[in-house]
């Protein structure tokens, strides 16, 4: 009987060691795909409801491209829980104020016209289609202007992050994208503040969860290897391309729901890699797909 119960006791310990092992071989696996493609890829994955999670590679600051618009929202619904703004708030935006020239769905939607738009489809403009004319105007007229969102989120204790410049300042400027940046330990405290709903009303907090579903194939990153009913929040960023073909950035961060219904947050920034992006939508989908298949089988 003394030998069975010394066994029994042996049992979890040796479970433990073998659970270890496996994550340490999900990242060494995670490793080798980083080590493959070239460039500067961090990685953050933390189980939103479950103890579990690594970070790979975070020290590094890594530019977040259109990523600002998540924590944007975050600064924008605060307000409208303080009451300071209302989701149908309208706004004038007089077309010459618009950019023709850059990323704006907003404007291919209603084209060479002034626009009245609400708080809420400015919002979703930003979020959901990654829309720089409704982002920078967020940013500058409703928030406060970068540095004013940047104060936001390091009191609401997301410190390792950095905003400093709006959509059209980067456009001008190639090295200034390198000024927004985050750590994967940001993204995921920025996720699990979306997720434990710490910081907005029940109702901004849903409504930010909504405008962060996942977005159209062009969006398409994590889940690009993923079984097609795998559901994801998410924000992705995308820089241009440089002289040398370089890509500064192509992101995406976001909470997956898991086959057991558990939520895992993961946040994979690549940057400063050889172009084109699908390169980058490629290391993001098989480091998701090697992070999806280690926590399917392991509930």
């Amino acid at each position: 009987m003394k030998y069975i119960l010394v066994v029994l006791l042996f049992i979890p310990q040796l479970m433990l060691g073998q659970q270890k092992k496996s994550i340490q071989q999900l990242q060494e696996r995670i490793k080798h795909i980083i080590d493959t493609t070239g460039g500067n890829i961090g990685v953050g994955v933390q189980g939103m409801d479950f103890k579990s999670g690594f970070i790979i590679n975070g020290n590094q600051e890594y530019p977040m491209m259109s990523v600002f618009k998540f924590p944007l929202a975050f600064a924008i619904l605060d307000k409208v829980d303080k009451g300071e703004l209302k989701l149908s708030d309208k706004f004038h935006m007089p077309k010459a104020s618009l950019d023709t020239n850059t990323w704006s769905p907003m404007v291919k939607d209603f084209p060479n016209q002034d626009l009245d738009v609400t708080l809420a489809d400015l919002l979703t403009y930003a979020v959901s289609k990654s829309d720089n004319n409704a982002c920078d105007f967020l940013y500058t007229k409703v928030a406060g202007g970068p540095v004013a969102v940047n104060q936001y989120l390091h009191h609401a204790g997301v410190k390792d992050i950095s905003i400093v410049y709006t959509e059209g300042e980067m456009e001008k400027d190639w090295a200034l994208q390198y000024k927004n940046w985050c750590k994967p330990a940001g993204a995921i405290k920025l996720l699990q503040l979306v997720y434990n709903q710490q910081l907005l009303s029940k109702t901004s907090n849903d409504f930010l969860i909504q405008i962060m579903r996942e977005l159209p194939d062009w969006g398409k990153r994590i889940t690009v290897l993923l079984p097609p009913t795998a559901e994801l929040i998410h924000k992705t960023g995308a820089s241009g391309v440089n002289k040398e073909g370089i890509m500064a950035a192509f992101n995406d961060i976001g909470i997956i729901t898991l086959p057991n219904g558990q939520h895992l947050a993961i946040a994979v920034f690549v940057s400063d890699f050889k172009a084109p992006q699908q390169r980058g939508i490629n290391v993001i989908a098989a480091i998701s797909k090697e992070i999806w298949d280690y926590y399917a089988s392991n509930p």
